[in-house]
């Protein structure tokens, strides 16, 4: 499920073509932070690179290094950052996306 949810946050980032705006004012906005440096080993370079380019896009501090046959993938996201959702469902997405990465986070309606 991780990987769907991942896949869908990932595409959904994509077809955006713009970064988020860190102040958002409409109804679906998803909020978050990750204040210590975290780290995920991912043995899917495909994978590894849309965990990658939706954390930059989220304007996230992130750092990777490929050794030993997997990618090491260092994310801190230290202050407040907002999204805006284009609906109610990636909203929801993003929201556990996120969660599962380990930050902390606020979904407002």
């Amino acid at each position: 499920m991780f990987r769907s949810v991942l896949l869908a946050v990932a595409v959904a980032f994509v077809s955006l073509g713009t970064a988020p705006a860190q102040t958002a004012e409409a109804a679906e906005v998803v909020s978050y932070r990750c204040e210590k440096w975290m780290a995920r080993h991912e043995h899917d370079k495909k994978q590894a690179d849309q965990i990658f380019e939706t954390l930059k896009k989220l304007k996230c501090e992130v750092e990777r290094h490929s050794h030993n046959g997997h990618e090491d993938i260092k994310y801190r996201c230290p202050k407040w950052l907002s999204h805006k959702a284009k609906t109610h469902e990636d909203a929801h997405k993003l929201e556990a996306w996120l969660k599962a990465l380990k930050f902390e986070t606020k979904h407002e309606h």
